[in-house]
């Protein structure tokens, strides 16, 4: 019998982008389902915005399969219909008021003028509609990009970077509007490099690194992966550094400005530890346990030799040429 599930908002399987020898994008798997604020994160070159652009047609898939509430891009424009949003900047008419460009913006897409007006009000733009958007600010150009986005009214917002650049007052706008239409039951995918926006934003994320997702899931998930890490303080942290490198069931002990961090990795070390401490002489004057951020974590699954340093600049620049 034939699924009467709705097909998801985004569902990508073994998508590969090839550029002679380099494989930008390496057999990705993702799924959007209906009212994630889904988190597409990455180092700079790792696939991101090459795989951004194969979801919304803009480029050939080497390989894999890319799906819009059931519909392939590639083979149909109107597996973009209830779709939107901007890859890389929006851009507009320097020259012209930002209520002319999306003007222009509603002609070319059949018409949507009567839409202009709400789409502007909640940007929160509209009392600046009339001024040309070459004096706009760069987060007032953000916004314009969004209202051009809701000119369409989409069900699937895909952001590449909306806060890139912003100030924290545009931050905090931008992070206010993603969340307000998320709240109305709009499906956003964001492309971020900022880990806090994120974890504050999202429910579920994906984590690409040298064209290949290294997780997908709920960003609770993640960090109950992490174990239990504490930061120790005593009378004397070296020689607790020792002994916490010594001690069963302790891994990643290191030095900090405020003690030591260590992870516990088997469910008595703490205790173990403890002991072992107050047996050298070491008092312990603070042990407390550290909730692992997003931002820990993604440094955790993307950071490793300098080789991949090489394959981001190399990624970068097929980026840009195409």
């Amino acid at each position: 019998m034939a699924s009467t599930e709705p097909a998801p908002p985004v569902e990508v399987r073994g998508l590969v982008k090839r550029y002679d020898e380099l494989v930008a994008v390496d057999h990705i798997d993702m799924t959007v389902q209906p009212g994630d604020v889904f988190g597409y994160l990455g180092p700079n070159g790792a696939g991101k915005t090459t795989s951004l652009r194969m979801m919304l047609g803009l480029i050939t898939p080497s390989a894999g399969s890319v799906h819009l509430f059931g519909r392939d891009p590639h083979e149909t424009v109107r597996a973009l219909d209830g779709v939107a949003g901007f890859v890389e900047a929006p851009t507009f008419y320097p020259y012209l008021s930002g209520l002319r460009n999306l003007e222009l913006l509603a002609s070319f897409d059949g018409g949507t003028h009567d839409r202009i007006g709400p789409a502007l009000e909640t940007v929160e733009l509209a009392g600046r509609a009339g001024d040309r958007v070459g004096g706009y600010s760069h987060g007032m150009r953000q916004r314009l990009g969004i209202a051009a986005a809701l000119l369409r009214e989409p069900k699937l917002l895909l952001l590449d970077e909306p806060a890139t650049g912003l100030d924290p007052a545009g931050m905090r706008d931008m992070r206010l509007l993603i969340r307000r239409l998320a709240d109305e039951g709009m499906t956003v995918l964001l492309s971020s490099h900022l880990m806090n926006e994120v974890e504050e934003l999202c429910n579920r994320v994906a984590i690409i690194r040298s064209g290949a997702i290294v997780y997908e899931g709920a960003i609770a998930d993640l960090k109950r992966t992490a174990g239990s890490t504490y930061t120790l303080r005593t009378t004397d942290d070296d020689r607790a550094l020792a002994i916490c490198r010594a001690q069963p069931g302790i891994a990643d002990a290191e030095r900090r400005a405020d003690g030591v961090r260590f992870s516990a990795t088997e469910s008595d070390a703490v205790e173990q530890l403890s002991r072992a401490l107050v047996e050298a002489g070491v008092l312990i004057s603070a042990m407390a346990p550290q909730s692992a951020t997003l931002e820990d974590l993604f440094f955790s699954l993307t950071e490793d030799a300098g080789a991949d340093a090489g394959r981001a600049a190399e990624t970068e620049l097929v980026g840009d040429i195409a």
